[in-house]
């Protein structure tokens, strides 16, 4: 028994109701649909409605798929612009904090009684030395802000060291612990004289007479003697320890710096010359 064959005519038959349909639409002229052309276009209309809406049961879902990617997408790049909105504001903050830790700092430089009439530029330390043999730091002012070698230099008050050279914007500060430093000092409670230099950590008073007595703890500060390199009365350090040579005829007294010279952020660089 032979099979029989399967035949295109139902698919051409639908095909040709579907042409008609839209051929006759198309001749339709009035839009309320009157005449013979109306009634065939209503018939169509009535044949074909099953077949649209079975169209429009599988079309729907793939279009909400559609949108739904779409709209995740859409998500996804908002959510991607807030995240960056939000880091932005935490760096806002962040760095508004560093402000306001850092303007506390250069307000302790302000209002010293024995540097308040000395004409002074603020400057931002901007790195250290690259040698453990010279004791220095680098600031952001220099020429162009009024800075030449020589100048004091302070923080919190404090003398910390003197500037080695400058540059138009940029300048080394030669710090107290520096052992090619020497300052002009006077012991606050004797009013003895004499000379403090570096020792790469400390400082050390040399040629103190031997009679004088000093106590860990008392005071050191700028001698100010004619021609001095520094104002007089500025704090220098604090007496760690002394102690007389074996001849009996001069004291050693070993100073710690006022202020840490490894944790300077700013300074103040006092326009100076010797008077």
């Amino acid at each position: 028994m032979v099979a029989p064959r399967r035949t295109s005519r139902p698919r051409f038959t639908l095909l040709l109701i579907v042409l008609t349909a839209i051929t006759l639409i198309t001749l339709d002229y009035r839009a309320d649909g009157g005449g013979v052309t109306g009634s065939i276009r209503d018939g169509a209309r009535t044949v074909l409605q099953p077949i649209g809406t079975a169209v429009d049961y599988v079309v729907t879902p793939v279009g909400n798929v559609i949108g739904g990617v779409l709209d995740f997408g859409r998500v996804r790049r908002e959510n991607a612009k807030l995240r960056d909105q939000l880091a932005d504001a935490r760096s806002s903050v962040e760095a508004a904090q560093d402000a306001k830790s850092e303007l506390q700092r250069l307000q302790d430089e302000i209002g010293l009684s024995s540097t308040s009439d000395i004409p002074s530029v603020a400057a931002r330390v901007t790195g250290g030395s690259p040698s453990i043999l010279q004791l220095t730091i680098e600031i952001d002012k220099g020429k162009d802000d009024g800075i030449t070698k020589g100048m004091p230099v302070i923080s919190g008050g404090a003398l910390v060291g003197r500037i080695q050279r400058a540059t138009a914007h940029r300048s080394t500060v030669e710090l107290l612990s520096d052992p090619s430093l020497s300052v002009g000092v006077r012991l606050a409670t004797t009013g003895d004289l004499s000379v403090a230099t570096g020792d790469g950590g400390d400082m050390v008073m040399s040629l103190v007479e031997p009679n004088t007595e000093i106590h860990d703890n008392d005071a050191v500060v700028t001698s100010g003697l004619q021609q001095s390199e520094y104002p007089p009365g500025l704090p220098v350090g604090k007496v760690r320890s002394a102690k007389r040579d074996e001849a009996g005829l001069t004291q050693s007294v070993r100073l710690r710096p006022l202020v840490n010279l490894s944790r300077l952020s700013f300074v103040r660089v006092l326009q100076w010359s010797p008077q």
